[in-house]
């Protein structure tokens, strides 16, 4: 007697991926449309660093990776709403990662949902000192 196998659906979604600076020099290219299993930023990010060695251009893995030196202090009580990515989930300095032009922070960090068609930038401008 044959047996049927269950094959599991696996979600995919097809994003447009804008590199800038040290990361399109990294990936070799401007644009890309790259499609990656899951729905989340996480997802993405993880299956794109598994293709594209450009984690550590992105990430920051200490608090002093992502902060920037030499800013003016900051005031004790800032204006408005401000939110930070969680250890693990920010980006270095200078770099950021955006949704459709909105900076990762002020969605849903690496939990965003993702949609078809979605534009993901991955930023990391040359810096140049005179």
């Amino acid at each position: 007697m044959a047996t049927a196998t269950s094959q599991e659906t696996l979600e995919t979604t097809t994003v447009e991926v804008r590199c800038t600076g040290h990361v399109r020099d990294a990936v070799g290219t401007p644009s890309l449309e790259y499609t990656f299993e899951g729905s989340t930023l996480g997802e993405f990010l993880e299956a794109f660093f598994d293709d594209y060695d450009v984690e550590d251009l992105l990430i920051a893995e200490t608090e002093a990776d992502a902060t920037a030196h030499g800013w003016a202090p900051a005031p004790d009580e800032l204006p408005g709403t401000w939110r930070k990515n969680p250890d693990g989930e920010q980006t270095r300095t200078y770099a950021r990662v955006c949704i459709n032009g909105r900076f990762n922070e002020h969605v849903d960090g690496f939990a965003t949902e993702l949609e078809d068609d979605d534009r993901v930038a991955l930023i990391y401008p040359f810096m140049f000192c005179c």
